[in-house]
């Protein structure tokens, strides 16, 4: 997606007092490793001894995403890109490979031992997997800070007003991707057809992703197997692009009841909620979130108020994926059958709700969002700063030693530290705490 996020990774940067080396993916939303740049030139002594910090808060984390050898050929390709090319050897990438996302990126031999991982998402075996490589996870809900400035005017926007005259589809559901951990919204979209909601959906449809068409789609998950390869007559086609979502259509809401947002992660344990739940909630339209089990408690954590007195919210706590989204489209069938003056009743008390929710939004999410960061990232530089060895450099240094004819440069780097006093001194202070 590209998105210019940078602002936002300074604004972290400054509301911080700690000295921070810090990467990002560019563009945004790639996982690809070459695209992990840093934020901003650092001096060599800076990326020797400020800790190294890596966002990893756009996309859900994946640990075994990227294989040992997908790593040390990133290794291989930041040495040439560098011309450094004699680190640019077997022995050494393999050895820094051992030190996943880390690798690949040029303070990945600094003096401390760990890498502090910044991420957005909670009840997360991912997250295990990185602390178990030696990376401390720092959250914090991403997704709030960004949707605050892509979704800025809706707090001003008066055809967001809710008018119930106006509404011509009980459900809004934005479906552009079915591919990855998307492929639910394919079985989702088939029980839509099968129990003829798309006549109440204002709802489109892609029958081509990156995984090809959706009839060759090979499932991850067999509960979610379709029975209908004749979906894309029933919607019109979607046309809209990644960055679609970092925006909202004021008409869309105006004319539907209530949103069903379709998020990233559905068939998961994690909670990891994106711009796509936050937009009706600026937006100031109820809705129903097909995403993983708990949502809606992760929701309420932040202040936000779900609809469970008005409608049937008992899906959130349903383990069972398939069962799940059967629960949403139970509600949905049961919405549909509503007599028109039931259905007014509804929507009203449904927006009440929505209203609240658009105020702690606005005025109240980006203070607990950002206090949650600085407190998060708090603890773990206090963590971080116990493990300070230059474990990392050395052995770097003693294994270009063994793969290397260059003996001359070997010698130059064992003596790099003593060439610069302060870091020598650096070293030795954090090495005594």
């Amino acid at each position: 997606m590209s998105v210019p996020l940078d602002r936002l990774y300074h604004y972290l940067d400054n509301i911080v007092n700690h000295d921070l080396v810090i990467y990002r993916w560019t563009p945004h939303g790639s996982r690809n490793l070459e695209h992990l740049d840093q934020l901003c030139p650092y001096t060599w002594p800076q990326l020797m001894t400020f800790p190294t910090m890596i966002f990893h808060d756009q996309e859900p984390l994946s640990f075994d995403y990227y294989t040992h050898d997908q790593i040390g050929n990133s290794v291989i390709k930041l040495f040439t890109k560098h011309n450094l090319l004699s680190f640019a050897n077997l022995g050494l990438a393999n050895h820094l490979a051992n030190m996943h996302i880390r690798a690949a990126v040029p303070s990945c031999k600094n003096f401390f031992d760990r890498t502090l991982l910044v991420h957005s998402e909670l009840n997360s075996t991912e997250v295990e997997k990185y602390k178990s490589a030696d990376f401390i996870p720092v959250y914090y809900w991403s997704h709030a800070l960004i949707a605050q400035d892509w979704f800025r005017y809706a707090q001003h926007d008066l055809k967001l007003t809710f008018n119930p005259s106006l509404i011509t589809h009980d459900f809004l559901i934005y479906n552009r991707a079915w591919a990855g951990t998307r492929e639910y919204r394919l079985c989702f979209t088939n029980q839509i057809v099968e129990t003829g909601l798309n006549q109440h959906c204002n709802m489109s449809f892609n029958a081509c992703d990156t995984d090809g068409h959706y009839s060759q789609h090979q499932f991850v998950n067999p509960a979610f197997q379709i029975t209908r390869f004749d979906l894309e007559e029933f919607f019109p086609t979607n046309t809209h692009n990644a960055s679609a979502s970092a925006d909202y259509n004021n008409q869309d809401y105006q004319n539907c009841g209530m949103e069903i947002v379709l998020e990233t992660l559905f068939d998961d344990a994690r909670w990891h909620l994106t711009e796509k739940t936050l937009r009706p909630i600026a937006c100031g339209k109820p809705f129903m979130l097909m995403s993983t089990v708990g949502s809606l408690q992760y929701l309420r954590r932040y202040g936000f108020k779900t609809f469970g007195s008005v409608i049937d919210e008992s899906y959130d706590t349903i383990t069972n994926s398939r069962d799940r989204m059967q629960a949403v489209v139970a509600e949905m069938q049961r919405i549909s059958q509503l007599t028109p003056d039931k259905k007014i009743h509804l929507w009203t008390q449904l927006h009440k709700i929505a209203q609240h929710n658009k105020s702690i939004f606005f005025e109240h999410l980006q203070t607990q969002v950002v206090d949650e960061y600085v407190g998060n990232l708090d603890q773990a530089m206090i963590e971080i700063q116990k493990h300070c060895t230059g474990k990392h450099y050395y052995t770097g240094i003693n294994i270009f030693a063994l793969t290397s004819k260059e003996a001359s440069w070997v010698d130059e780097q064992i003596k790099f530290i003593s060439h610069h006093p302060q870091l020598e001194q650096w070293l030795e202070q954090h090495r005594s705490r």
